[in-house]
């Protein structure tokens, strides 16, 4: 079982590739963001974790160009900034993943 760190930083990696993915799709604005969430949303979902293949999948639908090595060097480019990512305020880790969690969660 990963640990609560090792989620906050998968929901933000899943949402790096999501807006990346969102650009390569030609999505802008909120439809961008809201690809984004999704992905990141999905993280929590074992029958939907599975980035690559929604990627993959979203972009064949699309007619988007892309290789499975660009995919592949897009997540790990991804991965390392949400790696990086940190909060810059002080406090609770976990106050700050309430927030992204009721941020991303559906209404």
């Amino acid at each position: 079982m990963a640990s609560f760190d090792e989620l906050k930083t998968t929901i933000r990696l899943n949402q790096l590739l999501g807006m990346w993915a969102a650009e390569k799709l030609g999505l802008t604005g909120a439809d961008a963001d809201n690809y984004a969430k999704a992905c990141a949303t999905d993280t929590i979902d074992p029958e939907r974790n599975d980035m690559f293949g929604r990627v993959r999948a979203d972009f064949d639908a699309a007619g988007v160009v892309q290789s499975d090595e660009q995919i592949l060097d897009a997540m790990r480019r991804c991965k390392l900034e949400a790696g990086a990512m940190e909060p810059t305020t002080g406090g609770s880790g976990d106050a700050a993943a309430v927030m992204l969690a009721r941020k991303l969660s559906p209404r």
